[in-house]
């Protein structure tokens, strides 16, 4: 298949700007799913402001991610980013990429579902190990088997994902594909809805 030009990209994601009519865009998924650097691109793309949930919740707790689970526990980390991401969802114009638990939690959920328009990226696991395996900063794989706690992490959250509004394959390719995938489906889903 041929890559689109960049005048046609371009098109596409003013068109998607458009449809979009401020309404956040929210990125779900699994950690190493590349929400971060595929949510930047998407943002620029679309001349909107990008967001991490997980940098907005150490900058209101005045703590690192993995601090806030040492010192605090996952119930009030959860609770803590369900609060923060309540907040953002208020800003318009954003691309928002979520910590990979954000979405699995019930009222943050809800809040994205009602707020903005939900992407899933989804990657298969040998992408996400490799990805997660540069990082120490993984509170939930600090295990005797990290693998097979993201195996285990992916059975019980990709039957929630899927809820999301899109769904997008994130691949070992160049992330600015993605990116270009992401505003393509997003912008077949709104077409959808019209």
């Amino acid at each position: 298949m041929n890559r689109p030009d960049a005048a046609s990209r371009q098109a596409r994601a003013e068109e998607l700007a458009e449809r979009l009519a401020g309404r956040p865009l929210v990125l779900v998924g699994m950690m190493g799913a590349g929400k971060t650097t595929v949510g930047r691109r998407i943002a620029t793309r679309l001349n909107r402001h990008f967001l991490d949930s997980d940098e907005e919740i150490e900058r209101a707790a005045h703590m690192t991610i993995p601090e806030i689970f040492e010192q605090r526990g996952e119930p009030e980390f959860r609770a803590g980013e369900t609060r923060v991401i309540a907040r953002v969802l208020k800003d318009e114009g954003i691309v928002l990429a979520t910590g990979g638990g954000a979405f699995v939690n019930l009222e943050t959920r809800a809040l994205v579902k009602e707020e903005a328009i939900s992407v899933w990226l989804k990657a298969e696991i040998d992408i996400l190990f490799e990805r997660v395996s540069r990082r120490s900063n993984r509170p939930l794989l600090k295990t005797a088997n990290p693998r097979a706690t993201l195996q285990k992490l992916i059975e019980e959250r990709y039957p929630i994902y899927a809820e999301a509004d899109v769904t997008v394959a994130s691949r070992d390719v160049p992330q600015d594909v993605v990116a270009g995938d992401v505003i393509d489906a997003v912008l077949t889903y709104l077409k959808r809805q019209d």
